[in-house]
């Protein structure tokens, strides 16, 4: 006679055939505003830091990157696709950043695929950040769309009580979008416009996009070195230079 198996005990939370996904990525979605070297810059980052990441790029920003870039994202080639956007740096130079033939712990799912990992609150993530987050973006999430697979993760992310970190690029701001954005903070998203600033001693374009994914970054809580941080003392940066 076969003996039933007994419940689990504090020390086997699991069953025989279950396991503990040890991943832990970050979702980053892109949207279609303009902004594509925010993205490229906190997902450079992003892989120096160690982190896992889940790109979701949707359909919009596909058409923007093309704009932006000239390079195109597929599919079926996201991989190469991608070591040709984080290589391309912000003043438009193709190889202004050295990335691995390899790129590090990154998966890709299609913005259209609503059974992906991230579509799940029982799929592990640290959080997400939409970088940029474009106004029909902003708008989606606050209403709890779910049109596609960047806003349902964000959604998901919202209701697991997750970092959600919206880096919205538009101006000026239309008062729909403001209460749309005050909606997202008020579900605890951390809002943040895609808003350079100066003090850091930028010397180029690279330096003012850096020092937005820096925030992106501090407001997720991943280190980086992507601009110099304010020290109390008037004019430091400037004279200092940038390192």
């Amino acid at each position: 006679m076969e003996t039933p198996h007994e419940p689990y005990g504090p020390h086997e939370p699991y069953g025989p055939h279950e396991e503990v996904s040890r991943r832990r990525p970050w979702v980053v979605g892109v949207s279609g505003a303009s902004g594509t070297p925010y993205a490229a810059s906190v997902l450079r980052a992003l892989l120096a830091a160690g982190e896992a990441v889940d790109l979701v790029v949707s359909r919009a920003s596909r058409l923007t990157l093309l704009d932006e870039t000239g390079i195109g994202f597929r599919d079926a080639h996201w991989r190469e696709d991608l070591r040709r956007w984080l290589a391309r740096g912000a003043d438009g130079r193709p190889d202004a950043f050295e990335v691995p033939a390899e790129v590090a712990d990154v998966a890709h799912w299609a913005a259209g695929d609503l059974a992906a990992g991230p579509s799940s609150g029982s799929y592990p993530t640290k959080g997400m950040l939409i970088v940029p987050a474009s106004t029909a973006c902003v708008a989606g999430v606050a209403l709890g769309l779910s049109k596609d697979l960047l806003q349902r993760a964000a959604s998901v992310t919202l209701k697991e009580r997750r970092k959600l970190v919206v880096a919205v690029r538009e101006t000026p701001l239309s008062g729909q979008t403001l209460k749309a954005l005050v909606s997202l903070d008020e579900a605890g998203a951390v809002v943040l416009p895609a808003s350079p600033a100066f003090y850091a001693g930028a010397t180029h374009i690279q330096d003012l996009v850096d020092f937005v994914a820096g925030r992106v970054l501090d407001a997720a809580g991943v280190p980086h070195k992507l601009y110099r941080r304010w020290e109390g003392e008037l004019g430091g940066d400037r004279d200092r230079g940038m390192a």
